[in-house]
């Protein structure tokens, strides 16, 4: 009869982690915006919510993982990438060009180097932070990747809707990023929630990018990019 006890035991935990888990909803919109996607498709997507104990304990870390972000016909796919703190990212070549992926400010600063077409190289981002990538041969190519210390995290899709699953009931302090808002108008939508053991529904939540200049990036030299960079091969890779 030990199996059965034993199995039975099991269950019972199980269940209680999931009765003990809640899930945080919620959708955003985009105020103010240029941004051709959200003017005329209303394209809500890529804003990350994430979840932090208010009470500012430590999360235990999040076991090793790995992610991804395409790089196809001259973009990066996804274009927002949310992480936790340890994971590797693989940047696989999908084109039948070179590409090099690179950030040399703010958050982690990376460069994995020239990589012909049909391979991939991978980074691990071991610190907290936001991660605005490149490409050294292709200016118009971009993408984020926030790297987080909590599990507790979601990215908008199209609509705008995001759900964070499996949270324990208790305070945390909600945080938003959008690549194209202010660090203000970031701060000003920080707040304590409450999430309970039924969930939490937030109210809409409104991400004005009033405010927010985009200024054309440098290639990883610091420099401009040449004029015919973004024909591929190995144009502008040199400083």
């Amino acid at each position: 009869m030990m199996w059965r006890s034993l199995i039975f035991s099991s269950l019972v935990l199980w269940c209680g982690g999931i009765g003990h888990a809640a899930t945080v909803s919620g959708k955003v919109e985009l105020a103010f915006s240029q941004d051709p996607n959200v003017r005329k498709h209303l394209d809500y997507s890529g804003v990350v919510v994430w979840l932090e104990p208010a009470s500012g304990a430590a999360m235990l870390p999040a076991a090793s993982r790995h992610a991804e972000i395409l790089q196809k016909n001259k973009t990066f796919s996804p274009h927002v990438l949310a992480i936790t703190v340890g994971t590797t990212v693989d940047f696989p070549n999908r084109d039948f060009i070179f590409h090099n992926a690179f950030s040399n400010y703010n958050g982690e600063t990376f460069d994995i180097g020239l990589y012909p077409p049909r391979t991939t190289k991978s980074t691990v981002f071991s610190r907290a932070g936001v991660v605005r990538v490149f490409c050294n041969i292709h200016p118009t190519m971009s993408a984020v990747i926030v790297v987080l210390k909590s599990p507790y995290f979601a990215v908008s899709d199209h609509s705008g809707a995001f759900q964070i699953p499996a949270i324990p009931p208790g305070a945390y302090r909600l945080h938003v990023f959008h690549e194209r808002a202010t660090e203000q108008t970031l701060e000003a939508l920080s707040r304590i929630v409450e999430v309970s053991s039924d969930g939490l529904q937030l109210p809409a939540i409104s991400v004005s990018e009033s405010g927010y200049l985009q200024l054309p990036h440098k290639n990883k030299f610091g420099k401009d990019y040449s004029p015919v960079a973004d024909s591929g091969g190995y144009v502008g890779t040199k400083p």
